[in-house]
């Protein structure tokens, strides 16, 4: 969850993985900034997927725009202001969960803060690495 991405995205191995064929994304010719270091990244193309939050008793469903990605993350989706505003969400960080109203009452998603901690170190070591790696190319050191 990114409360502060203008962008819901998911990664292209996300994609491989639910069997979609890239071949089912719309062209898209508008960068974004901001997600990799000193670049701007051209998404491989959108795609709407429906997405469902609950159980069989209480539950809420939206179709979705993704901006479908080709590098490197630690998560499968990011979830951004697109995705809050169509499910009504609200998040609060402190506890690590998101609310929404459901068919028969509110919806609470949540995470443990060791699966928390254990992703954010994923991210970090991943983005370390893509800084180093691009430092190092742009130092002309192979």
């Amino acid at each position: 969850m990114d409360g502060d991405s203008g962008l819901n995205i998911l990664y292209v191995d996300t994609l491989d993985v639910m069997h979609i064929p890239q071949l089912e994304l719309r062209p898209v010719s508008s960068p974004f900034h901001d997600m990799t270091p000193g670049t701007h990244a051209y998404p491989l193309g959108q795609i709407d997927l429906s997405i469902t939050f609950g159980d069989h008793a209480n539950f809420c469903s939206e179709v979705l725009t993704f901006e479908v990605v080709d590098f490197l993350g630690s998560y499968h989706a990011i979830l951004g202001r697109p995705c809050y505003a169509k499910f009504m969400v609200i998040p609060n960080y402190t506890y690590l969960k998101l609310k929404m109203p459901g068919l028969n009452g509110i919806i609470t998603i949540g995470s443990t803060l060791s699966h928390t901690y254990t992703c954010d170190r994923e991210h970090y070591e991943l983005t370390t690495a893509v800084i180093n790696s691009a430092e190092l190319r742009s130092s002309g050191i192979q």
